[in-house]
């Protein structure tokens, strides 16, 4: 019997990908809203709702709702699919991950030894800065955001009362929503005290940066892949994500002990994670830095790639109740990137390739995957979801049988661009392919005592 598929904000692009997941003649997939609705300039939470609740029963009933990105599309999922008596995480569940202060609390509880220090910090207090306890430097950051928007990191305390003033100023612009979507859910006191436009201040996190995504089925957690985040030499800016990462096995039995124990305090089960971290060898520490819950819609391609499949067919699977049937290493690639194409320093874009251009140089780079955010005369402090220190100007997916490969690729991917701008610079090149390095085999503390969830 046919199953109808709806995706939040699915585009052209990603219709390829489903294409690849096991049974597609099966499925009908019905896009609901597009990328600028959802993910670009996303309205209300609440006028957003309606909107979804009319395009299903205007177009059918849904047998599985499927999200690929992050806020407002990762909270809006599980209300719709329990309103419409769908299997997926609870919008509690989807929360205690989510809210980066009660995750933060579940982490805590959960597995304490990869948290690091924390506190909440009320932006809009002109007294916050000095009523901080942790030592600098530290990261700041909304209760929610996205991308690196509005993180900040500070070395005194007069740069955290500036990251702070950015925060109270620009802040609203998701926390509104996000309030709106916490009245949906039940909430204990001393997070519902925290609301969207408060912001978390952390311990600073070193190390090599890395994820896992996977997928909770039945309380049991299955890794789908391992991802390795490639960054500028000076160590600072992730300039993206590679596939398949190299990690020492004992260092994945050690991320997955953790998911278990934090997606199980949590009460996610029957939806798709991934979770980032950071693995400081020197000082044996993996740090834990935030639980996404879903698959990423930006590693689609990547397995595509690398393994034949998209990342889809695990979402699709667990939304149905079925047992994912993952293949390894079945694509036309050994490994696979998705780049970020990065520019320090605001400009105005002078010259960007045609459309043409564009599937001409996909074509001379095999497959490639090339989106490009800016067009000539725009100045990229305009771009939306941007981080504090850099400008994303597009994305990038490239596939190799080799580092030097991928590397030769990213390099003649930028020639070929031949992206103009009025300070005479061009886009990062000093790409480093990181090596995660084996753990030390020391003894790790256990979980602390519960905290109420």
């Amino acid at each position: 019997m046919t199953k109808n598929i709806f995706v939040l904000a699915l585009e052209d692009w990603q219709k390829s990908r489903l294409e690849t997941v096991k049974d597609a003649d099966e499925f009908i997939f019905h896009g609901l809203l597009d990328f600028h609705d959802l993910v670009h300039a996303p309205a209300d939470f609440d006028v957003l709702l309606a909107r979804l609740r009319r395009e299903i029963d205007r177009i059918a009933k849904p047998d599985a709702i499927i999200c690929h990105w992050d806020y407002p599309s990762s909270c809006l999922t599980p209300v719709l699919a329990r309103e419409y008596g769908l299997r997926y995480p609870t919008l509690e569940a989807v929360l205690r991950c989510e809210h980066k202060y009660w995750s933060r609390l579940v982490q805590q509880a959960a597995a304490p030894e990869v948290v690091p220090a924390f506190e909440v910090l009320d932006p809009h207090d002109p007294q916050a800065a000095d009523r901080m306890t942790l030592p600098f430097p530290v990261w700041v950051k909304p209760v929610k955001s996205y991308s690196s928007m509005l993180g900040f990191r500070a070395d005194n305390v007069m740069e955290l009362r500036a990251a702070l003033q950015a925060i109270a100023a620009r802040g609203h612009l998701m926390g509104d929503s996000f309030d709106h979507c916490l009245q949906h859910a039940s909430v204990p006191e001393n997070v519902r005290a925290v609301t969207g436009h408060h912001a978390l201040v952390e311990s600073l996190m070193t190390g090599e940066q890395f994820a896992v995504e996977g997928y909770v089925q039945d309380g049991k957690v299955v890794p789908l892949g391992w991802l390795d985040m490639p960054r500028r030499s000076h160590g600072k800016d992730i300039l993206g994500l590679r596939y398949p990462a190299d990690l020492p096995d004992e260092l994945c039995e050690r991320v997955l002990e953790v998911c278990r124990r934090v997606l199980s305090y949590a009460d996610f089960n029957d939806g798709c994670f991934n979770v980032e971290l950071m693995w400081d060898a020197e000082n044996d520490r993996l740090w834990l830095i935030e639980v996404n819950t879903r698959i990423s819609q930006s590693h689609s391609d990547l397995f595509t790639k690398v393994d034949g499949r998209s990342n889809h067919e695990a979402a699709i699977a667990v939304a149905l109740g079925r047992v994912p049937e993952m293949w390894q290493r079945r694509g036309r690639y050994r490994q696979a990137a998705k780049l970020l194409l990065n520019k320090i320093g605001d400009a105005t874009v002078l010259s960007t390739p045609s459309p043409g251009r564009l599937q001409e140089i996909s074509r001379q780079l095999g497959e490639a995957l090339v989106h490009l955010d800016v067009k000539p005369g725009m100045q990229l402090h305009e771009l939306a979801r941007q981080g504090e220190y850099s400008f994303i100007v597009g994305e990038a997916w490239l596939g190799a049988n080799s580092e030097d490969e991928l590397l030769y690729k990213y390099h003649s991917l930028i020639d070929l661009l031949a992206l103009r701008f009025s300070d005479g610079g061009e886009l990062s090149r000093d790409l480093v392919l990181q090596h995660v390095p084996a753990p030390l085999l020391r003894p790790r503390p256990g979980p602390s005592s519960r905290l109420p969830r």
